[in-house]
């Protein structure tokens, strides 16, 4: 994944976590635990780009 498409997802993800947290309200537990999920597949996700998680193909929900 080139680069520049790795910076524009990551603003994508800034801007929707910004906007559900300004605009939906919502109780400051639910959103701080909504803000840590979205975070951890942030995390979850530049990892996977660069190569160092490996594959999450394997990876099973459920």
């Amino acid at each position: 994944m080139p680069l520049i498409q790795l910076v524009i997802v990551l603003v994508v993800f800034g801007v929707i976590l910004w906007a559900i947290n300004t605009y939906i309200p919502m109780d400051g537990t639910i959103k701080k635990i909504l803000n840590v999920v979205v975070i951890l597949v942030v995390i979850l996700f530049v990892l996977s780009a660069f190569g160092l998680l490996g594959s999450m193909q394997g990876i099973r929900v459920g």
